[in-house]
Formats: structure tokens, C-alpha cells, sequence
């Protein structure tokens, strides 16, 4: 199973916006440089976490985006759900599915107990003390792969 692309943007969003003082907002060049994000897509992941009120947008001279209170209690669980839809490591853990065969298959409580490894630790990372751990790396240069931006540090 692998995260979405757009997820990991959010995270990294979500990560920036909570290391700005309460009520500042940053302009969407300034979140585009800030996790590497390309600027087109960054736009859909805003409109996602601005449509869950985890950040709050505002236009004109003194617009941008800021992370909201709810943003800033939300876990990396809320925010990978908030963009990706609940995490499912398999079908058959799925609400809206219903699988036959978790009543006998052998596998089935092995995706349970990872499942909820996943969710549990998803949902006590949260993003205000991400962010104040990201306070504190030293500063970064984001490379350009083509792929993924991989953080090097500066030296």
C-alpha cells in the first residue's frame, strides 16, 4: 500500500502552515517553495484540506492560506483521510465492502492487526509537533529527481 502522492503534499502543508504564528497566512508561492509541491497540483490539495477546514483561504493583497484550529489538532491521519478517503491496507477491511471470506480466511487478522497499527499510529502523530520538530532541523534543499524531491541538507 502506498499513500497518495497528493496526501504526502497535504501532510507537508499541513506540516508548513503550523510552524507560522497563529492567524498568518502564506501565499501559495511561498507553500509551493516551502514543500516542494508542484504549484497545479498543490492548488486541488488546498481546495481539499480548505474543503475540511483544515487550513482557511483568503484572497487579495493580504490573502493566502492559514491553518484553521481544527488544522491545528488534526493528526497525519486526518489529513491523509481528508484527501485519500479512509485507509484501507486491504479491500476486505473496507465499510463499504463486505468480504466474504474474514470469517475463515487466515490472513484476515493479520490485516486487521496491521490495519490498526497503520490507523494507531497515524492518529497520534500530529501535525503541531511535526511542525515543531521541523522547526528545528537545520535548513534544507530540496533536489529535483524528477520523480520526488528528496530533502539534502545544506551545507
Amino acid at each position: 500500500m502506498q499513500l497518495t502522492r497528493a496526501a504526502d503534499y497535504a501532510v507537508r502543508v499541513m506540516i508548513f502552515l503550523a510552524t507560522l504564528a497563529p492567524a498568518s497566512r502564506a501565499s501559495l508561492p511561498s507553500i509551493v517553495e516551502a514543500t516542494g509541491a508542484p504549484e497545479s497540483f498543490l492548488s486541488k490539495v488546498l481546495q481539499g484540506l480548505t474543503r475540511v477546514q483544515l487550513i482557511a483561504s483568503r484572497r487579495g493583497p493580504a490573502g493566502g492560506f492559514e491553518i484553521t484550529p481544527i488544522g491545528r489538532q488534526a493528526s497525519m491521519r486526518d489529513v491523509v483521510e481528508a484527501i485519500d478517503g479512509p485507509i484501507n491496507l486491504n479491500v476486505c477491511l473496507s465499510d463499504r465492502r463486505s468480504c466474504q471470506r474474514k470469517f475463515w480466511c487466515p490472513a484476515h487478522p493479520v490485516w486487521v492487526k496491521a490495519q490498526e497499527a497503520l490507523l494507531g499510529v497515524l492518529s497520534t502523530a500530529m501535525i503541531v509537533d511535526l511542525a515543531s520538530c521541523d522547526a528545528n532541523l537545520p535548513a534544507l534543499a530540496h533536489i529535483k529527481t524528477g520523480t520526488d524531491d528528496y530533502p539534502v541538507e545544506m551545507q
